[in-house]
C-alpha cells in the first residue's frame, strides 16, 4: 500500500512538473512569434499615432460657404462672373466630348469674396500678405463664443468683453494661441444678396477684439458678416489690421460645432501679394459630437459616380448637376 502510494504521488509530481515545462515552452514560444511580428511591424511615427487615435475617428464640419457669382459681396467690388474656359484659338469652351474635359474662367472682383482670411496688408501694406503668413495657421484650438440669442433680440449686437467672461466661467480660459469664432446666426440667410446691403448686423466690439488678443493672446478671430463691426470707420477692423492681426469672415454653420474642445483646420489659396483670402475652415470634433462625419463614412478613394453629370447652367453661370 505504502509502495502505490509513492508511485502516485511520484507521477503526479512528475506530470506537474512536465505540465510547468510545457506551458513556459508555449509561453516562450508565444513571446517570440509576438517578438517577431513587432519586429516586423515597427512602432508607428508619433504623429501617425495621433491621427489614428484622434483625427481619424473624429468628425469633421465645413464651416465654408460655397463661391459662386451670386454670394454676398460689398457694393464697392461689383460683381464676379464664371464662364467655361475657351481654346484660345477657336473661342469655344473646351467640352467632355470633343477635349475629354472642361475648366472654369473665374473673373474674381476680388479677393475680399466668400468666407475669407484677412491678412494685414488688407489695411496695411507693411504687413504681411497673404502668402507671408506662416505655415503655423494650420491647425489651431477653436473656440466659439455664442450670441445669437441676443443677435436674435438686436441685429446689431456687437460681442463683448462680458460675453468672452460668461463662455470663460463656463469652459473655462481661452487657450492662448486659439482660433475664436463669434456665433450669430447671421450666415443662415446666406446666400442672399441683400446681406451685403445691411448696415446694421452683428460684430466684435473694438473692446473684445483687444481683450482676446492682448489679454488672451489668441491667433485670430472670425465671424459670419462680411465685415468686423458696423461702425462708420470700421474700427475693429482698422485697430486689428493695423497692428498686425488676421481675422476670418463670412464664417458658416458655426451652429454645428461645440463651443469648446474642437480644432480648427485652416487653408487658403497662396496668391503672391494677396490681401485676402479664398479661405476654407474645417472643424475637427470629438468622435461623439452630433455633427459632421468620419474617415471612413464616406466615399473618399475612389469617388462613386454620379447619377447626375455637371453641366453648365447658363441663368446662374454655374456649373450644377
Amino acid at each position: 500500500m505504502i509502495k502505490t502510494k509513492f508511485c502516485v504521488k511520484y507521477f503526479t509530481k512528475s506530470v506537474f512538473i512536465g505540465f510547468c515545462s510545457f506551458v513556459s515552452l508555449a509561453a516562450l514560444t508565444i513571446a517570440i512569434i509576438s517578438f517577431s511580428a513587432n519586429a516586423a511591424q515597427p512602432t508607428l511615427p508619433p504623429l501617425w499615432q495621433v491621427y489614428q487615435q484622434s483625427f481619424e475617428k473624429a468628425k469633421y464640419v465645413d464651416l465654408t460657404h460655397a463661391i459662386a457669382p451670386s454670394i454676398p459681396v460689398w457694393a464697392g467690388f461689383g460683381a464676379s462672373k464664371f464662364e467655361p474656359t475657351v481654346k484660345p484659338e477657336t473661342g469655344q469652351p473646351y467640352t467632355y466630348k470633343d477635349d475629354g474635359f472642361e475648366a472654369t474662367h473665374y473673373d474674381l472682383s476680388t479677393d475680399q469674396l466668400g468666407t475669407q482670411l484677412d491678412p494685414p496688408a488688407h489695411w496695411n501694406p507693411y504687413y504681411p500678405a497673404i502668402d507671408e503668413l506662416p505655415a503655423t495657421y494650420t491647425l489651431r484650438p477653436l473656440v466659439v463664443i455664442p450670441m445669437q440669442d441676443k443677435v436674435a433680440q438686436d441685429p446689431n449686437y456687437h460681442l463683448a468683453v462680458e460675453d468672452i467672461l460668461a463662455w470663460e466661467k463656463k469652459h473655462g480660459k481661452i487657450p492662448e494661441g486659439s482660433v475664436v469664432f463669434v456665433r450669430s446666426d447671421w450666415s443662415k440667410e446666406w446666400p442672399n444678396p441683400d446681406l451685403a446691403k445691411r448696415t446694421k448686423f452683428p460684430g466684435v466690439s473694438l473692446e473684445a477684439l483687444k481683450f482676446l488678443h492682448l489679454e488672451r493672446n489668441i491667433l485670430f478671430h472670425g465671424h459670419e458678416p462680411l465685415d468686423t463691426d458696423s461702425t462708420p470707420t470700421l474700427e475693429g477692423e482698422d485697430w486689428l489690421l493695423n497692428n498686425g492681426y488676421t481675422q476670418a469672415e463670412g464664417v458658416a454653420n458655426l451652429d454645428l460645432v461645440p463651443e469648446t474642445g474642437a480644432l480648427v483646420a485652416i487653408g487658403y489659396p497662396k496668391f503672391k501679394g494677396g490681401l485676402g483670402g479664398y479661405a476654407r475652415y474645417i472643424a475637427i470634433c470629438p468622435p461623439d459630437w452630433k455633427y459632421g462625419v468620419s474617415v471612413g463614412q464616406v466615399p473618399e478613394a475612389p469617388f462613386p459616380k454620379s447619377d447626375k453629370p455637371l453641366h453648365w447652367d447658363k441663368s446662374n453661370d454655374v456649373r450644377v448637376r
